[in-house]
């Protein structure tokens, strides 16, 4: 069994990888309620508390990420999903893609809580422009774009890691929008393929050529292009009003998750402060991925 994650800042494009993946050599669009693995996310606690035979809101955070490698190394060799009512994730031949929202970060004991080699023989990562992450982000987590940008740009930001509640998923330490994807990037252990939601949208058949081959997986142009017609954001948005998405925002009133499917769209909706904000704190990773700064003056 090969395993392949599927890191990416929240908002980035993951789920549309997923749906790419889910659709190859399909006769039909898949229904994306019934993706494989749709709730197979690596930070999910029902496989964790099936192999660690006790439940992990017993443990504090940091005492779930020390034996967080110990799960992903089973989960990714095929052995993680126990309880039947939890589909395994999305796989291609003897090949499995994970999906991930955690930097690649150590424990308290130095060790990468995604498990390193151990867990999975490589890694896509997927990035997106951040000024579209965080007006894409401020619509799903419903909250206003000013917290939002400064949840984006926090070192320390993270998702589910208040303990006054015990959330659907364990901890995931993001840091910042830039600060995650040099985190992927820069270790040492697994190889990586980047590719850019922008991209994405550009030539989609490409892009999942690309993302196959990189996992072993090779596809003719023919089978890539009948899943990207079967996985445009006409046809998911179709479906998402039709029959409504598991993974659409649940907090607050209703929300679409396939909302506008564009490239670009913070221009009209970002204020010129808020470019400015994030274009200082994230110039770095910007630069590092292809995004332009904005003809906004930055004081």
């Amino acid at each position: 069994m090969r395993s392949v994650w599927l890191a990416s800042y929240p908002k980035s494009g993951n789920t549309w990888l997923r749906i790419l993946l889910a659709n190859l050599r399909q006769d039909q669009p898949v229904d994306i309620n019934r993706l494989p693995g749709d709730r197979g996310i690596a930070s999910a606690r029902k496989p964790f508390d099936d192999l660690m035979l006790f439940p992990s809101g017993l443990l504090t955070h940091e005492e779930c990420e020390r034996l967080r490698p110990l799960v992903h190394a089973a989960v990714g060799r095929g052995r993680g999903y126990i309880d039947p009512a939890l589909t395994p994730p999305p796989r291609i031949g003897e090949t499995q893609f994970i999906k991930t929202h955690d930097a690649w970060l150590p424990t308290s004991d130095g060790v990468p809580v995604m498990g390193g080699c151990d867990a999975a023989d490589g890694a896509i990562l997927i990035v997106r422009d951040p000024r579209d992450v965080a007006v894409s982000l401020a619509h799903h987590m419903g909250t206003d774009l000013d917290t939002t940008i400064n949840f984006l740009t926090s070192e320390t930001a993270a998702l589910c890691g208040r303990c006054d509640f015990q959330p659907q998923q364990l901890r995931q330490r993001l840091t910042s929008w830039a600060g995650f994807n040099a985190s992927w990037l820069d270790q040492k252990e697994l190889p990586v393929l980047m590719i850019r939601y922008e991209d994405m949208k550009r030539d989609p058949v490409e892009v999942l050529i690309a993302a196959l081959d990189f996992a072993g997986l090779p596809a003719t142009r023919a089978e890539a292009e009948q899943a990207a017609s079967f996985a445009t954001f006409e046809v998911l948005r179709d479906q998402e009003q039709r029959q409504g998405f598991r993974e659409s925002p649940t907090r607050g009133a209703p929300r679409a998750f396939f909302r506008r499917g564009v490239s670009g769209g913070w221009r009209d909706e970002l204020t010129a402060d808020q470019v400015a904000r994030i274009e200082r704190s994230q110039s770095a990773g910007m630069l590092r991925h292809g995004y332009a700064q904005s003809s906004v003056d930055l004081p």
